[in-house]
């Protein structure tokens, strides 16, 4: 996986886009319902920034959420190959690895990644998150507890779910690493 995604590389791209866009630190800040004071610890990367802010962010800016990870353009425009393993790594939350796979193609509606998640979640549930669009979970390798508003799926190999996002919600573990493919509708 390309691991051109450290988070103060990210901070800077998103500070250089915003400054580029003409927006103050409190017009993003107001734009994410966030405190000016939150919003500035992400752009100096004292914290890292959540998914859904990810793809707020790419929205606000106009620019491919490829651009905000890696600080290149997507170059395909009818279709994208990425090899096993080459997707770019998006290292956003303890416990979860992702790799984003359709990062070559130019203005795609879905953001389709591989989520590795690790054993530690089991015992150390992360915290639940909400983004808009709609989100289709699949299972690789292992087992996966869905935590969905106030319910919980328990997932195995080949299950799938199919959800709103905007419905706080996380993934855990369940007796071992696992593996699942995310696709989220922009």
């Amino acid at each position: 996986m390309d691991n051109n995604t450290g988070i103060g590389e990210i901070a800077a791209r998103i500070s250089e886009l915003r400054d580029i866009c003409g927006y103050s630190p409190e017009e993003m800040a107001e734009y994410l319902e966030i405190s000016t004071e939150k919003y500035l610890d992400y752009e100096s990367a004292k914290v890292d920034f959540p998914v859904s802010t990810l793809y707020a962010l790419a929205g606000k800016f106009g620019v491919d959420l490829t651009e905000i990870l890696t600080g290149t353009s997507p170059k395909l425009t009818n279709c994208s190959l990425v090899r096993k393993g080459r997707g770019i790594a998006v290292d956003r939350y303890k416990g979860y690895d992702f790799e984003s796979i359709a990062y070559k193609f130019i203005g795609h509606k879905i953001e389709p990644m591989i989520v590795t998640v690790t054993a530690d979640t089991e015992f150390n549930p992360p915290a639940t998150v909400t983004h808009g669009g709609q989100e289709f979970n699949f299972v690789l390798e292992g087992r996966i507890k869905v935590t969905f508003g106030k319910s919980e799926f328990l997932l195995n190999e080949g299950d799938c779910f199919y959800f709103d996002p905007e419905v706080p919600h996380a993934q855990s573990a369940v007796g071992g690493d696992a593996r699942f493919l995310t696709v989220i509708l922009l």
